[in-house]
């Protein structure tokens, strides 16, 4: 079973989630001010399961993920690197670094937390986006910070489906005041 299968597709409370956020409450540290020099690249890689790999070899000690994890910035050429005040190294991220693993919806705000511990309101801040992909499969990517993005697991992708509504002729999904719209396949405008 990956990370990105290992929870149910039913929503939970957003005290359920919180509780099994290890890093709910604290903020992560701010990259986004730091400059420090570009040291090359190491040999890390998130795969598409959001799986951290040192040397092609799974990270297995979840604090370790965690603590890189916050460390990590998207750069404006795309690059991903991990950036303290004194250094930064380019990684290799093989679609986003995030997997949103949980979601609760509790008076119309949908929540997620993700596979790292962060725990994300889709709002105006963090919106949903809806990539294409092979077959017209719903893929579904929520921003968690900065230029980072987390890809809802295939349960959470159907859970989150079963929201689509119309407004205005416009297929969407909300959360609280926000409107995210979403793409359809042309299959589905001829239903």
């Amino acid at each position: 079973m990956t990370q990105s299968e290992d929870t149910s597709s039913a929503s939970v409370s957003l005290e359920a989630l919180v509780s099994r956020a290890e890093r709910a409450g604290r903020s992560a540290p701010p990259v986004e001010q730091w400059n420090p020099p570009h040291c090359g690249t190491i040999d890390m890689a998130i795969d598409e399961d959001g799986r951290w790999l040192y040397q092609g070899s799974p990270i297995d000690r979840p604090a370790l993920a965690r603590l890189f994890s916050s460390v990590l910035r998207r750069e404006v050429d795309g690059s991903f690197v991990l950036v303290t005040p004194a250094e930064k190294l380019t990684i290799r991220v093989a679609d986003v670094p995030f997997v949103a693993v949980e979601m609760s919806d509790e008076a119309g705000r949908l929540r997620f937390r993700t596979n790292m511990g962060d725990v994300v309101e889709a709002d105006d801040a963090h919106p949903l986006r809806f990539a294409e992909a092979a077959g017209d499969a719903f893929r579904p990517y929520l921003r968690v910070r900065g230029g980072l993005e987390a890809r809802l697991t295939r349960a959470l992708a159907f859970d989150l489906a079963q929201r689509i509504e119309e407004r205005g002729g416009e297929a969407g999904i909300a959360s609280g005041s926000s409107w995210f719209p979403v793409p359809l396949a042309p299959s589905a405008l001829d239903a």
